[in-house]
């Protein structure tokens, strides 16, 4: 084997504030914005690596490995996607490809691992096509089209190219935003929210029983599709002005409406669906209890799925832990949670 050119890079998953939930006609277009906190410790790094074809024809060579193992299923996703992007990536057809992924967190466990998985790749193969073209970019640049790609893969990954905190999809007020390619946000953040928690809650880790994809194809017939996407407007204009200002409270109401009105969205779809496992509900209660009686910033948000993603600022993790070990950790599957923070999105490793 004849290796030509190698890439590697780390990028993180994300949590979406404000969903992205609904399809447009298009591939991966929203049908309405969306703003996430990028995430530090849940992670996708990735290898690509150009070899030298065993022949001349123009089909794409790829091998992929998953923790070091061949993983023919993800193969077969990654290739779909290659077909969609070949023709901006001439090294596809020109050269074999090796490509190596592991995630820092398990299978199953509430993370978008598409997200890390699929920006992880797109900052490969931009880095690989740039540097056989011998063509320099910015690094803004460079971010915008790894991002743009990414999102082909799959729509969340467009915006964990960004540190902190990245918006992607057509907003109005919303400077160069767009719905082909997040936009970094960093520049409008207040402080605090630059060193926020998210301790993630494994209420369950069994596959979900309606995937994401099936998940935004059933809004097309939902009943409350049309005002789903005028609130979520609405939610990001605010959100934006909290982010801003600091405003925790205002910041974890948006927050936790978003993240109800989803699973509302899947109850309400035909056919509908349940993500939310009763332990969900149990923290779900525990947390509103608790941040009453304290008055402490603590609020959740949820994913198409039934774990929970606590989320508070780094002032006062000490009190949240305690409030954790003692009466959250009880409802998570085997006690199994995962510490993590905003994080300064994705890096090369060399």
């Amino acid at each position: 084997m004849e290796e030509i050119k190698k890439v590697t890079w780390r990028s993180p998953s994300n949590i979406a504030l404000v969903k992205y939930w609904g399809k447009k006609s298009g591939i991966q277009i929203p049908a309405n914005p969306s703003i996430s906190f990028t995430l530090e410790q849940c992670y996708s790094e990735t290898s690509a690596t150009l070899i030298k074809k065993e022949t001349k024809n123009r089909d794409i060579e790829l091998r992929f490995y998953f923790d070091g193992k061949e993983n023919m299923a993800f193969r077969l996703r990654m290739l779909k996607f290659f077909d969609i992007i070949a023709k901006d990536f001439p090294i596809l057809r020109q050269y074999g490809l090796f490509v190596h992924s592991t995630n820092s967190f398990p299978h199953s466990s509430g993370i978008a691992s598409s997200a890390s998985a699929m920006s992880a790749l797109a900052l490969c193969l931009c880095d690989l096509q740039n540097q056989m073209d011998k063509k320099k970019v910015s690094k803004d640049k460079f971010l915008e089209e790894s991002s743009y790609y990414a999102r082909l893969g799959s729509g969340s990954a467009a915006r964990s190219v960004y540190p902190l905190i990245a918006e992607w999809g057509k907003a109005k007020g919303v400077k160069g935003s767009s719905d082909l390619h997040a936009i970094p946000f960093e520049q409008n953040l207040h402080k605090t929210f630059k060193t926020y928690q998210n301790t993630i809650l494994i209420a369950s880790s069994a596959e979900k029983k309606v995937s994401s994809r099936v998940g935004h194809s059933l809004m097309k017939n939902n009943p409350f599709a049309a005002v789903r996407y005028a609130q979520a407007n609405k939610n990001l204009r605010d959100l934006i002005v909290a982010l801003k200002k600091g405003d925790l409270e205002k910041f974890g109401s948006i927050v936790e409406d978003e993240a109800m009105t989803l699973h509302a969205l899947m109850m309400c779809s035909s056919p509908s669906f349940v993500l939310l496992a009763p332990s969900t509900l149990s923290m779900i209660e525990k947390i509103r209890r608790f941040r009453e009686e304290t008055k402490l910033p603590v609020y959740f948000t949820l994913d198409a799925g039934p774990n929970i993603h606590l989320l508070y600022p780094n002032n006062i993790k000490r009190k949240v832990d305690s409030f954790i070990f003692d009466e959250l950790e009880q409802h998570c599957e085997q006690g199994k949670m995962i510490h993590d923070n905003v994080g300064k999105g994705p890096f090369s490793v060399k």
